[in-house]
């Protein structure tokens, strides 16, 4: 079979068009968040939440199972949603009111929602075993069900998103200042914290909850390398989670490796790339540009390229 046939196959597949279909999604909507936390610098906030939304898979799947559902994790993912929102609430309410820092917040966050997740799945039935597609994502098995959720989620956290950039923004850079300028700073808190917690919920199946930083953070941490502004960055971030998780989910289709640690080392090998080359790039615009003291007047003198 060529490679082009092989292509064909791999989209004529519906488990495939499922997957991509999430990837793309998930891709999209992760670094729009990713960007206001790296702002915030709260950019291990994704990997709290994920301890937290663990809990409410394993909740749901408790809920699933006292309710005779099937399949038992059919309230997994609305569980998740539930249990990442109460959590990134309960984070940012902590830390605005200064009782804790924020990392100490997140760190009680790791624990407690690692913890909960073990005790809940075991009062439901289940094994640890359970967890390890929610933890580690499994893309191959999204359902038609879990596209719907991925796909409602991750149209609200763009929508927010890129609707509020400019307030999300102002917020994100300085806090003070947007307070003093009348924003509601702390509904616009709140709001940047409840979508990290859906944008956590949207990459479960994609790179699974341990993951979900990685796809938040990385690509924003890339873009900082190419462009300068915060919309730039933004959109550029965007677009290499569509392109890095679309790539990475196509490589495990040839070769059986896992979808979400491919997806994360594709970006990690993008950024470290990205490190390489800046510093080339910009001593080469550098070295071939010429000095000019005063450039907003106007050059009487051609200087020769030997001489500059």
């Amino acid at each position: 079979m060529t490679w082009f046939e092989t292509l064909g196959a791999m989209l004529s597949s519906p488990l495939m068009q499922r997957a991509l279909i999430a990837a793309v999604l998930v891709g999209a909507a992760a670094p729009v968040v990713g960007t206001f936390l790296v702002q915030r610098r709260l950019a291990l906030m994704g990997d709290g939440l994920g301890h937290v939304a663990l809990t409410g898979v394993a909740l749901g799947w408790l809920v699933g199972t006292w309710a005779g559902l099937v399949p038992q994790d059919a309230l997994a993912i609305p569980g998740a949603v539930i249990a990442a929102l109460i959590g990134s609430v309960a984070i940012e309410w902590v830390r605005a009111r200064g009782r804790t820092s924020g990392d100490l917040a997140l760190a009680l966050m790791f624990y407690g929602g690692i913890a909960g997740g073990v005790l809940l799945i075991k009062l439901a039935g289940g094994t640890n075993a359970n967890l390890v597609s929610y933890l580690f994502g499994s893309i191959s098995t999204v359902s038609t069900g879990d596209l719907w959720w991925t796909a409602g989620l991750a149209a609200g956290v763009l929508l927010v998103g890129l609707g509020l950039r400019h307030v999300l923004f102002a917020v994100s850079h300085d806090e003070e200042f947007a307070r003093g300028s009348g924003l509601p700073v702390t509904a616009i808190n709140m709001v940047v914290a409840a979508m990290s917690a859906l944008t956590v919920t949207v990459a479960m199946r994609v790179v699974g909850l341990l993951l979900v930083s990685a796809l938040m953070i990385v690509p924003v941490a890339v873009a900082q390398l190419v462009v300068g502004s915060f919309a730039r960055v933004m959109a550029l971030a965007s677009g290499i989670g569509v392109a890095v998780s679309v790539v990475g989910l196509s490589i495990t289709y040839w070769e059986d490796i896992p979808p979400g640690a491919t997806i994360v080392l594709l970006a990690i090998a993008l950024y470290a790339m990205a490190a390489v080359t800046r510093p080339l790039l910009t001593r080469r615009r550098t070295d071939e540009a010429p000095h000019d003291p005063h450039p907003e007047l106007p050059d009487d003198v051609d200087l020769p390229v030997a001489a500059r």
